[in-house]
């Protein structure tokens, strides 16, 4: 389901649809340009400043594992050995065994769907809210084959903190504790990312409308009950998704059977080192969220997705032999009065709190920038 996505900002800067990832949150399309595709503007800061100097300035999003910048070497004579086994013998049953998980998953979806009409409002169709043994069937398994899923790509044991909010004194401004977050809000570092959630929570998140007519997931994804975008669409279209995304956060939040809303406020992925300015749309409908930080610690590969390109990715992914991920789980984040008529600020200071819990460093550089040096990268590479 990957593929390089495009930015979606909305007027308000609300929401924002993720350029790296298989799904993000909806908004209205302001940059068409691929991210690893050249253009004068990056051909002029790739001649005019060193990798180390780019580095520094584009921090967010630098790979430092073994196999280079972008994933493109040089590599050792031991990663070529180690890689070579691993694609004759570790790829294959990999790709065989997701593959049928997968397949699998989708037949369940088609038999717990059989005889059931989807929900339809404004253009948006999914079975997120069918009741009884049915949705119960498509959660459980969905969750089990998440993490084998997850399991297959090597992440056979996942570290999970669960904070308590007694560990966080009483700074954070907690409110009525009875009161359900309509949100899950995750710091975005991989597409693997939308795994660990499914296979924790199975919440609902925002795609690209094309992917609701893809085979095997088209069906999954209607089950998860995603909010689907289209990306050439204007404002007027942002501002129905914008709606929709609330009102499916207002309607967890009073309801414990509908699906909370996944949302990754930043945007676009990082190197997990960092965290990013923080959009509102996970913080408009003005009730709790559950802030969420995912790590995954390395020493050869980064399943990091930030300037390397998808194939490259998955294929650097499936090769090796072991896999790590971290996770904190920090207690429902309660708005003061304040920061529910202030959306801004409410986003800012979740984004502090998880910036401080999670020991990352807090970015103000964008999309944008993430562009210019994915540009530059590709016209530097491709001069030498």
């Amino acid at each position: 389901m990957g593929s390089e996505l495009k930015s979606l900002t909305g007027s308000n800067g609300s929401l924002a649809q993720h350029e790296d990832s298989p799904r993000g949150v909806a908004g209205a399309l302001k940059d068409e340009r691929p991210l690893l595709k050249s253009d004068s503007n990056a051909g002029v800061a790739a001649s005019t400043e060193s990798i180390e100097e780019m580095e520094k300035k584009y921090a967010p999003y630098v790979r430092r594992d073994v196999y280079g910048t972008m994933g493109l070497g040089p590599w050792e004579t031991k990663e070529k050995i180690l890689l070579g086994i691993a694609l004759s013998i570790l790829v294959p049953i990999r790709v065989v065994i997701g593959m049928l998980i997968l397949v699998l998953y989708y037949l369940i979806c088609r038999i717990c769907t059989l005889f059931s009409a989807p929900n339809r409002d404004e253009e948006q169709e999914d079975y997120a809210h069918m009741g009884g043994w049915r949705r119960t069937t498509v959660i459980n398994s969905g969750r089990f084959l998440s993490r084998a899923m997850l399991f297959t790509l090597g992440f056979y044991w996942i570290s999970e903190t669960h904070r308590s909010s007694s560990d966080q004194g009483e700074s954070r401004g907690l409110r009525d504790e009875s009161e359900r977050p309509g949100a899950i809000v995750s710091n975005h570092v991989s597409h693997l990312d939308i795994l660990y959630h499914m296979s924790s929570s199975f919440p609902s998140f925002v795609a690209k409308r094309s992917v609701a007519k893809l085979p095997l997931v088209g069906l999954i994804s209607k089950c998860l009950g995603c909010v689907y975008v289209q990306r050439e669409s204007k404002s007027s279209d942002f501002k129905g998704v914008a709606g929709i995304v609330t009102q499916r956060i207002i309607e967890a939040h009073q309801n414990k059977l509908s699906p909370r809303m996944l949302l990754f406020p930043e945007g676009t992925t990082t190197n997990g080192d960092f965290l990013l300015p923080f959009k509102t749309g996970a913080f408009l409908a003005k009730v709790p969220v559950l802030p969420v930080i995912v790590r995954y610690p390395y020493s050869r590969f980064s399943p990091a997705w930030d300037t390397i390109s998808g194939a490259r990715h998955i294929f650097l992914l499936l090769c090796q032999f072991v896999n790590y991920m971290e996770v904190v789980h920090l207690p429902a984040y309660y708005p003061s009065e304040e920061e529910k008529e202030n959306p801004k600020l409410y986003a800012n200071n979740v984004r502090k709190l998880m910036a401080a819990e999670g020991n990352l460093t807090l970015s103000e550089i964008g999309l944008a920038e993430k562009r210019v040096y994915h540009a530059a990268l590709n016209g530097m590479f491709s001069q030498s």
